[in-house]
């Protein structure tokens, strides 16, 4: 298995928890190039579309500032989620997480704003992955074998190697979800041009 062009395996001169970090940065960066497939492909008007009359989308202030919908208890049936919800989503949890990982004070949700649709949402997820990055390069053995500070609020049965492998489950998750509302958005308008 290559990482960056680098081979990963374990030797008995590395120890697990290094190996266990090439191999999480390794799936990081195929989730990652997967995610940037979509995001380079993205229109600004993709973010806001609805592709159910249930929706959670973000929606526009008063002092222009974007509020995403959200239910402290999740609702039955879920809402299907906009582009934009789930950018802002990824955002969030992400923002958390770089913030643990850089032993910076965590931010609230309430604090974590959209920039808008199009590009300024892309270049935040890719400013997100930077930083991101910052840290997996800083985390030591030690690190990784240490207690994560989230999402598991310090629970000592998970890792922070656990909290990485969790940032990439959420956003292979996340961006397969954007990934299928873009390709959704394109069909319907390719059938509506060719109905004309």
């Amino acid at each position: 298995m290559t990482c960056e062009g680098r081979r990963v395996t374990a030797s008995s001169n590395e120890s697990a928890p290094r190996y266990a970090l090439d191999l999480l940065r390794w799936q990081f960066d195929l989730t990652w190039a997967l995610f940037e497939y979509h995001l380079e492909r993205l229109e600004a008007d993709d973010f806001l579309w609805e592709p159910a009359a249930s929706c959670w989308t973000v929606r526009q202030a008063d002092d222009g500032t974007w509020v995403p919908d959200w239910a402290e208890s999740e609702p039955e049936p879920v809402p299907v989620p906009t582009i934009g919800w789930l950018s802002w989503h990824i955002g969030w949890w992400w923002s958390v997480a770089v913030d643990h990982a850089h032993g910076r004070a965590p931010r609230e949700r309430s604090d974590i704003t959209w920039p808008g649709a199009g590009e300024p949402t892309v270049e935040w997820l890719r400013g997100l992955r930077t930083e991101w990055l910052e840290a997996l390069d800083r985390f030591t053995g030690a690190d990784l074998d240490s207690t994560a500070p989230f999402p598991w609020q310090n629970d000592p049965r998970h890792t922070v190697a656990h909290m990485v492998a969790w940032v990439n489950a959420e956003l292979m998750k996340n961006a397969a979800e954007i990934g299928q509302l873009r390709l959704q958005r394109a069909g319907d308008r390719r059938s509506t041009n060719t109905r004309r």
